[in-house]
C-alpha cells in the first residue's frame, strides 16, 4: 500500500516532513514523492496540488485521490482524471487561519478603517459615525466548511449573519437561503458580502453589474472564493459609483495580478495575494490519514468531492 504525493511537498514542508508526520499517523503505508513513483501497481492513493495528469502514469490499483485545492475546477474535467473518489483534505471544523482572516476583513469594513487610513495618510481628524454590529448584516455566498466557522463568529459579536447556497438546508445556525431565486432576496439584505463559493459554470461572474445592484447602497465585499466569481469591470464601476464602498479581494483572475490592473491602487479596494490560509503538513495529514482509515473500514471519503457538480 502507498500513497503518492505529487507537489505537496513543493508547497507544504518538504519531504522529509511528509514522510516523518505519516509515520506517525500510518506508519505502514508507503510515501513516495513524485516524481519518484516507483511502481505503480503499488499506488492505491494520490494527493496532489496543481497535477498533471498527462505525466502521471496510470495507476491500475488506485483507490482515492486527495486534492489540496480549494478549488477543483482546473482539473475536474482532464481526460485522464482517474475514475475513482476525489477528497478535498480540510480540517472538519473550517481552518482558523481563514476564520481569523474573514472575520478581520469584515471588522475592517465594518469599523471604516479604509476611511480612517486615507484620513490618516492627509493628517485629517476624521471621527465618523460608528455602526452598531447588530445594524451591519453580513451573508455568506457558501456555506461549507470553511465558511460556517468565521459566521458563527461573527454572529456571535452580535452581528445579523445569513447564507445563500445552492439548495435548500434545514436547521443551520443561520439563516439559510437558496436557489437562484432567492439570490436577489438574499442580496437585498447583505451589507458585506463574503464569497466562499466553488467556481463552477453557475458561479463565475455571479458578482457582476446586475448582482451589485441587487445590494444595499454602500454595501461591501469580501471574495476569498475564486477571482473568477468578480467581473472586474463591473466591480470597479461599482466602487466609482457608491453603489460599493469597499471591496477585498484575496482571489483574482489573473494570479499574479497583472501591474497594470486599476485594482491595485484603487482606493476602495484591499488587494491581497491570495493569502488567506496556509496548512500545515500535520494538518493535511491528519485529514488524508482520516479518510484512508474510512475507506478501510467501508466508509466513504470524509468530503467527496461531486464531479457532476464541481466542487
Amino acid at each position: 500500500m502507498a500513497l503518492l504525493i505529487v507537489n505537496l511537498d513543493k508547497l507544504i514542508g518538504n519531504a522529509k516532513a511528509w514522510r516523518e508526520t505519516f509515520e506517525e499517523q500510518l506508519p505502514d503505508l508507503e510515501i513516495r514523492i513524485w516524481p519518484d513513483a516507483g511502481e505503480p501497481a503499488d499506488i492505491e492513493y494520490l494527493a496532489f496540488m496543481h497535477p498533471d495528469f498527462d505525466a502521471l502514469p496510470e495507476l491500475p490499483n488506485l483507490k482515492a485521490m486527495f486534492s489540496r485545492s480549494a478549488g477543483v475546477e482546473s482539473f475536474i474535467n482532464h481526460s485522464r482524471l482517474p475514475k475513482v473518489p476525489l477528497g478535498k483534505i480540510e480540517p472538519p471544523g473550517g481552518d482558523p487561519m481563514m476564520t481569523e482572516y474573514v472575520v478581520m476583513h469584515v471588522l475592517r469594513f465594518h469599523r471604516d478603517m479604509p476611511r480612517y487610513q486615507a484620513a490618516q495618510a492627509n493628517r485629517e481628524w476624521l471621527r465618523a459615525r460608528i455602526v452598531r454590529p447588530e445594524d451591519r448584516r453580513i451573508g455568506f455566498l457558501g456555506y461549507g466548511l470553511m465558511a460556517k466557522a468565521p459566521a458563527l463568529v461573527l454572529k456571535s459579536l452580535g452581528f445579523p449573519v445569513s447564507a445563500w447556497v445552492r439548495s435548500l438546508r434545514e436547521n443551520e445556525e443561520v439563516p439559510i437561503f437558496h436557489g437562484a431565486d432567492q439570490l436577489e432576496p438574499f442580496l437585498n439584505q447583505t451589507d458585506i458580502a463574503v464569497c466562499l463559493l466553488p467556481l463552477t459554470r453557475q458561479t463565475e461572474g455571479i458578482f457582476c453589474a446586475p448582482t451589485f445592484a441587487m445590494m444595499p447602497k454602500g454595501a461591501m465585499l469580501v471574495n476569498v472564493g475564486r477571482g473568477k466569481h468578480v467581473v472586474e469591470a463591473d466591480l470597479i464601476k461599482a466602487l466609482d459609483s457608491g453603489q460599493l464602498s469597499y471591496a477585498a479581494l484575496d482571489a483574482l483572475w489573473p494570479e499574479p495580478l497583472p501591474p497594470e490592473s486599476p485594482l491595485w491602487l484603487h482606493p476602495k479596494v484591499t488587494v491581497m495575494p491570495h493569502v488567506a490560509r496556509r496548512p500545515t503538513v500535520a494538518q493535511l495529514v491528519t485529514e488524508i490519514a482520516a479518510n484512508i482509515r474510512s475507506l478501510k473500514a467501508g466508509g466513504r471519503l470524509l468530503q467527496e468531492v461531486d464531479i457532476a457538480l464541481g466542487y
